[in-house]
């Protein structure tokens, strides 16, 4: 008689509250399948990692398990790393017959969820039209090298911005696009709104959320006129254990047609040969976390940004690299050492003139307000 599993695949994160959070959610999800084994692992920074919850899995006696990435939007992780370690591991163990479902996405409760978020840091329950004209709302994204992941996050944004009524939104990202969370809100803050709702969309804390919430305050305190509200994270709300559970159904209803099948296009990318299968770092060892700031400031002065293929972190070439709002103006500020790889030296010299002159203005400006 089958024995069905089921299997949460993570990012990782070397926070430990965020692994806890991840936790809280795989928990949540086996309350709702009390006679299904659920387990949990991620691809890098965090035990357990996917293979040792899968093994859980196989030792429990499972003959078919149902993988699904618990990740907000389709990118790199979701499209390429996590089918490349369940395919290895299917490889491994033919006994078992593996099935990849899809990210969570902009489903109706995924939007419900971060609506209930916003509300929340306004001290609300619901909204009338007309309530939040004099409003803006600032929807921050993970940002990737997937044009189309941060495509999601923007269709987001507007949604959100419509069924809410703001009377204006943006769109910022803290990773690897633009415009970074900096220099948004320094844009931002010039449209003349006295209130400004800051919401993350991300499942759980972390050093970016920390980074953004840090911004926030630091604008703030420029800018006393402005009333900020920050929005919490999504955390392990109800609509999201929902969504798990509707992607779960999908898999089962044999629902995963082919322009959601993210399993069938990494196959098929496979058989062209236009990827290879690889054996992603965090399987076997942890490496350094791109969120970790002292982390990255050492391995960069280790081994230099020239040589950042080092860290075979599987981020993608991204063709805006040095666009003047995007990922450089982090430069020194904890970027990405994948992406400090990227840079041209030109940039890099460039970006960190720009920081110092910075430094000298905001000094200089400091040292006028006192004397005033």
């Amino acid at each position: 008689m089958s024995k069905q599993g089921i299997m949460i695949c993570g990012h990782g994160s070397r926070s430990k509250d965020a692994e806890r959070e991840f936790g809280l959610l795989a928990a949540g999800l086996k309350k709702r399948f009390p006679k299904t084994p659920v387990e949990y692992g991620f691809l890098e920074y965090s035990a357990p990692n996917i293979h040792m919850g899968l093994d859980a899995l196989r030792d429990a006696g499972v003959d078919s398990i149902i993988a699904v990435p618990g990740m907000l939007f389709a990118a790199t992780h979701a499209k390429k790393d996590i089918p490349s370690v369940l395919t290895t591991y299917e490889r491994e163990n033919p006994e078992l017959q593996i099935k990849y479902g899809r990210e969570l996405g902009l489903h109706p409760q995924m939007i419900s969820a971060f609506k209930m978020r916003i509300l929340e840091c306004l001290g609300l329950d619901h909204v009338h039209d007309g309530d939040l004209y004099d409003t803006m709302l600032v929807v921050v994204g993970r940002g990737t090298s997937d044009t189309y992941a941060n495509a999601e996050v923007a269709k987001l944004t507007r949604i959100v911005t419509e069924d809410l009524g703001f009377g204006w939104s943006e769109t910022v990202y803290s990773g690897v696009t633009f415009p970074s969370i900096g220099q948004g809100l320094s844009t931002i803050i010039r449209l003349g709104y006295q209130k400004i709702v800051v919401a993350p969309y991300f499942l759980f804390t972390g050093r970016l959320i920390d980074r953004i919430y840090n911004y926030v305050d630091l604008v703030a305190k420029d800018n006393p006129q402005i009333k900020f509200h920050k929005a919490h994270y999504l955390a392990d709300q109800d609509h999201v254990i929902d969504t798990f559970m509707e992607r779960i159904d999908e898999v089962n209803a044999g629902k995963i047609t082919k322009n959601i099948d993210l399993m069938g296009s990494f196959k098929d990318q496979l058989k062209k040969g236009e990827i290879n299968i690889h054996h992603h770092h965090a399987e076997y060892k942890p490496l350094i976390d791109p969120d970790d700031d002292e982390a990255v400031h050492d391995h960069v002065h280790e081994h230099g940004h020239e040589h950042g293929h080092e860290h075979k972190h599987n981020h993608g070439v991204y063709k805006h690299i040095s666009h003047p709002n995007g990922p450089r103006t982090m430069i020194d500020d904890g970027v990405c050492c994948c992406f400090m790889s990227q840079f041209p030296d030109q940039v890099i010299e460039e970006q960190r003139q720009i920081n110092i002159g910075n430094s000298k203005k905001n000094g200089r400006d400091m040292f006028v307000n006192k004397r005033k």
